[in-house]
Parts: C-alpha cells; sequence; structure tokens
C-alpha cells in the first residue's frame, strides 16, 4: 500500500499542542510550552525574519523546522532551528523538504552562513545536506528533590527574584555575560527590543523564579527559567567579567532551581557547549546529569 503523501505548510498557531508533543518525542530534553510556541508563532520577534514550516500527514503533524536570522551576532548568519521528523515518518523526504522550506525564507537575506544542530543519529543527514559537525553540546537534568541547600550570600551580595529587577539590568548582563561563551557563532550585543522579544516577553519565562545577584546594589548575575509545568529549563546563567570566581553563578542557578522546587517544579534541564566548563563544573557541582548530545553543525554559503 503506498504511503500517504506529506505537505509542507507555514506553521499556525493552533499547531502548537501538536509541535510541542512531537518535539518532547524526539527531544524529551527541550523544553518549550505550548503557550510559548503559540506565542512565537503567533507573534513572531520583529526584525529577526522568523517563521515555522509544519510537515502534515492525513492531516497529523510529524515534522517541524524554524528558520530566522541569528539575532545574537552581527555576522550574516542564519539559524535553522529544531529540523525533526517522527520517527515512524522518516526516511521519505519530509526532513529534505522542510528544510528547503527553510533555506527559501532565509535566502532573500544574503546570508553567508546556516547554523543548525543535529543529534548524533541525524548526523547523515546533515552532512548530506552540507552541514559540517563542528561543536559538541551536552544536556542534562536534575531531580529537583535533590537539591544542594543554598548558601547564604557572601557579604555585599544580595539575592533578588529578576521580577523585581528593572529588565535593561538583566540585558546588561545578558550581554556582557555570553560575550566570550563559546560557539560557531561569534556572540555580539543582542539589542535590547531584540531580547525583550526573544527573552524577556516570552510566556515562559519565569521572572519569579529567575534569580540574580547584586553587589553592592549593582545586578552582577543572573539565572533565567523557562517552565512548562512541573518542569523547568535554566535558559541562561552567567555573570559579567570582573564579579567571576566569587560562585556567583552557582548561588544564582542554586536561587533559581530552590525558587522554582517551591513553586511545584519537580525536574530542571540545562544544555552547555561541551567546552563551557566553568558551566559544566557548576552543573555537576549542582548534581545534574548528563541525559543527550547533539552537535552544532554550519553551513557555508
Amino acid at each position: 500500500m503506498p504511503e500517504a503523501p506529506f505537505l509542507i505548510r507555514p506553521a499556525r498557531p493552533d499547531d502548537a499542542p501538536a509541535v510541542v508533543a512531537l518535539r518532547r518525542l524526539v527531544f524529551p530534553f527541550l523544553l518549550r510550552g505550548v503557550a510559548s510556541t503559540r506565542q512565537l508563532i503567533a507573534t513572531p520577534p520583529p526584525g529577526l525574519h522568523w517563521t515555522g514550516f509544519v510537515a502534515e500527514v492525513d492531516g497529523q503533524i510529524v515534522g517541524w523546522v524554524c528558520a530566522s536570522r541569528n539575532e545574537h551576532t552581527a555576522e550574516a548568519v542564519g539559524e535553522v532551528s529544531l529540523l525533526h521528523v517522527h520517527p515512524d515518518q522518516r526516511r521519505r523526504g519530509i526532513g529534505s523538504a522542510l528544510l528547503a522550506e527553510a533555506e527559501r525564507h532565509l535566502a532573500p537575506l544574503g546570508l553567508t552562513r546556516l547554523h543548525g544542530r543535529a543529534l548524533p543519529e541525524a548526523l547523515p543527514f546533515a552532512r548530506r545536506h552540507h552541514f559540517t559537525p563542528s561543536r559538541q553540546e551536552h544536556f542534562s537534568a536534575l531531580d529537583l528533590h535533590t537539591l544542594p541547600p543554598l548558601p547564604t550570600p557572601p557579604d555585599g551580595v544580595r539575592l533578588v527574584p529578576l521580577a523585581d529587577v528593572d529588565p535593561r539590568h538583566v540585558h546588561r548582563v545578558d550581554v556582557l555575560a555570553s560575550a566570550d561563551e563559546p560557539g560557531d557563532v561569534v556572540s555580539g550585543a543582542i539589542g535590547y527590543a531584540d531580547w525583550l522579544a526573544t527573552t524577556w516577553d516570552n510566556v515562559g519565562l519565569d521572572r519569579e523564579a529567575s534569580a540574580g545577584a547584586e553587589v553592592d546594589d549593582e545586578l552582577a548575575a543572573i539565572s533565567l527559567v523557562k517552565r512548562d509545568g512541573t518542569r523547568m529549563w535554566s535558559d541562561y546563567t552567567g555573570t559579567v567579567p570582573q564579579h567571576r570566581g566569587r560562585g556567583l553563578a552557582r548561588l544564582v542557578k542554586l536561587a533559581a532551581l530552590h525558587r522554582a522546587a517551591q513553586d511545584g517544579v519537580t525536574t530542571a534541564y540545562t544544555g552547555n557547549d561541551a567546552a563551557n566548563a566553568p558551566m559544566l563544573a557548576v552543573n555537576t557541582r549542582l548534581g545534574y546529569r548528563q541525559v543527550a548530545t547533539q552537535w552544532s553543525c554550519v553551513r557555508e554559503l
């Protein structure tokens, strides 16, 4: 009996539940909730040329990809993100068709590179489409029932929920702390408007659980929490360079984990470049265990 044909089309907000269910099947260690996925499809960040595409078979969503300009660099880099197909529908050209739609969408931007990520089993697909695996990224999980106790902050350091902090101060720390983060794309200063759209105004961001450390009343470290029910994602943890080496990254991350646990979160996930030794060490001390690995991949245009 011949296979049912598939359809590639732009994503619609009502696709969000099916998109999240598929993503959780393929990437159980990634956390992107229904509300934030619906928000992204309905009101994509302005200026990033973002769009999503789904693949349908018999009216069921079996594949997804999104494409945009990379907002963290001034270079002409495009992102092909979260390309995946239901395991039962693979090896029939759906992944290639989704990638082709993403490439067509990005073509008017005059890009010099495309960046994406692939699970180890997807590396042959990536290579066939001229993406070169470059860097490993590790994903880890933590049972919040086993959290270490939260220590008393050092003298001159105050822990604060980011809900009580001016977002411009949070943006400043994000920019300064991420400038030397390892990766395939040279990081630059993400503009405040783009950061608001992609990070602060994301409905999945839990500002009450997200924590900051102030040193002499100036924000010096942050840990951002995205939440979906009883699961959370540590979206970003960092310390401005002049305050590193004092344990602030571990302190704010542990504070955020405790605040999330007190509000019903039971499992936390996070991801890091394999070369980000300081953050990997923080995660190990907190009790995270590695659950998956993927590869950062680059295609020169």
